[in-house]
């Protein structure tokens, strides 16, 4: 079974249930199918074929989704890519892939230019929306996808791919600069999806608020879950205007909202709100970063009926860990343990599995692990190793990672975050944690800075909500109430806000200073 099959089912089982809803615009999952049936014979056409690489450079909109499974129906793999790229990085992502086709907004004059200068692979373009004017007529063939898509078949072209076959490229940071992308077959998919659905306890009932990036591997994922179980996805394309979010929560009746922890740090900022415009959210989970254990519990009275899923995950496997709700009072700095048919443990430097309280890399097991990061081999033997059998990779995520007497785990710091500061080793994420307790801070990171005396000291980067009024003295103070004296910053900075990825992790190198890049 491929993917897209269940794009199909859904469209005859429940052809007039709403599967997308984005911009006012809403589709039916028979809407939707048609739409990819004609995008994917637009495709073929163009001469894409199995295994070709087709990107998707947009923001979060119906022809987005669209996109996502028109490319699995001609057979090829779709690479998503965030609409805010800047051209010289599209063009190197889309040159390492070689792209036969790409996906894009008509108004990204420059993008597109740049695609026609620099990327010979792409024989064919297909835009959607207004398009912006060009001089002179565009040196790659142009579709477009209101004019020019409705000519083509609503019928599924014929079925090309098997589940071993390559279905998504998804880009992630390198240690280089240089993005990886990260190669998942249609089984990858589908073991991810059908995992997280289970813990989850979806349902076909399910209305989905996705403000993440499809992008973004826990975006795209929104959808591909929805479709895997006929759920209905609203789409939205940033959460920079919150009190929209909360309206589409309203109006939409929705039981899913997934998040990262700035967004949460927001909405617990935000004034008169009240919980009955939540009441029909069942639950709500977090990735990308650690939820505070202080936002937590004001999440609990926010979100009155939801239950609260922390979770951890990696690019290269999707996700890894959840922790069952009930466990969240009990150890609300766990992420639990590792999600339905998948396994998980911790190893030492020497690769030699450890036991509880003792810090080592978390390795990962499971049909969800990624085949490699394309064109990188020796990249990819460094995290794929031998596993259990001759014929299976294990993949070591490079973070560091304790669990407790019950086998939960608890997330430590990436292997090159950790500060090492008077001879100890400090996890970021333990004095971040304490720091945000301190009423009036909305965020805050923590990285080592170079020191003659101490080799590292801790700096505490902090983001004031509004109306806030804190010092470094009260920052400073809190923490030395709190925790070992060599866990206590040396210096606190105030920012309006943290520097992050596209997906909302932050960069902690950029907090450093100009020279730890």
């Amino acid at each position: 079974m491929v993917f897209d099959d269940y794009l199909t089912q859904n469209a005859v089982q429940w052809p007039g249930k709403e599967a997308c809803i984005a911009d006012d615009r809403r589709s039916t999952y028979a809407e939707l199918d048609a739409a990819a049936n004609r995008l994917a014979h637009a495709l073929v056409d163009a001469g894409v074929g199995r295994g070709d690489r087709v990107a998707v450079f947009m923001e979060n909109r119906l022809e987005a989704a669209v996109s996502v499974f028109g490319v699995l129906r001609a057979g090829a793999a779709f690479v998503m890519v965030n609409p805010t790229t800047k051209p010289d990085k599209l063009c190197y992502m889309l040159n390492d892939c070689a792209a036969a086709a790409v996906i894009a907004v008509g108004r990204s004059k420059a993008a597109l230019e740049a695609i026609d200068a620099e990327v010979p692979s792409v024989r064919q373009v297909i835009t959607c929306g207004p398009t912006a004017p060009t001089e002179g007529a565009p040196a790659k063939p142009r579709l477009d996808f209101d004019s020019d898509l409705p000519a083509f078949p609503a019928g599924p072209p014929p079925r090309r791919c098997i589940d071993m076959d390559l279905a998504a490229i998804i880009y992630t940071s390198g240690s280089t600069g240089r993005p990886k992308g990260v190669t998942m077959t249609h089984r990858n998919v589908i073991s991810a999806a059908d995992s997280i659905t289970q813990y989850l306890q979806n349902v076909p009932e399910d209305i989905i608020l996705n403000v993440l990036p499809l992008s973004f591997d826990y975006g795209l994922y929104q959808l591909l879950m929805s479709v895997r179980l006929g759920m209905t996805l609203v789409l939205e394309k940033t959460f920079a205007y919150p009190y929209r979010i909360v309206q589409h929560i309203r109006e939409e009746r929705v039981t899913g909202f997934p998040g990262v922890p700035t967004m949460f740090a927001i909405l617990l900022q935000m004034k008169d709100l009240d919980p009955a415009d939540f009441d029909t959210v069942r639950y709500i989970s977090n990735t990308g970063a650690a939820l505070p254990p202080a936002h937590i519990e004001r999440l609990g009275g926010l979100f009155r009926n939801a239950r609260i899923y922390s979770m951890y995950g990696v690019t290269e496997c999707k996700r890894v860990t959840y922790l069952p709700p009930e466990e969240l009072e009990r150890r609300p700095a766990s992420v639990g343990k590792g999600m339905p048919n998948e396994e998980v443990w911790i190893v030492d430097d020497k690769g030699n599995p450890v036991g509880p309280g003792v810090v080592g890399e978390l390795v990962v097991r499971g049909s969800n692990v990624m085949q490699g990061y394309w064109g990188l081999p020796e990249e990819t033997a460094a995290v794929l190793r031998p596993g259990r059998y001759p014929w299976e990779r294990v993949l070591y995520t490079g973070d560091l990672f304790k669990m407790d007497d019950e086998g939960f785990l608890y997330f430590v710091s990436r292997k090159d975050d950790i500060i090492k500061s008077r001879g100890e080793k400090v996890s970021p994420r333990e004095v971040e944690s304490v720091i945000v307790e301190i009423d009036g801070v909305q965020e805050a990171a923590v990285v080592g800075i170079p020191d003659e005396i101490l080799g590292q000291a801790i700096k505490a980067v902090v983001v004031k909500a509004p109306g806030a009024d804190l010092d470094q003295r009260d920052v400073i103070g809190h923490c030395s109430r709190r925790l070992e004296s060599f866990l206590v910053p040396k210096v606190v900075e105030f920012r309006d806000a943290l520097p992050k990825t596209d997906s909302g992790k932050v960069k902690h190198k950029a907090l450093k200073g100009p020279d730890a890049a």
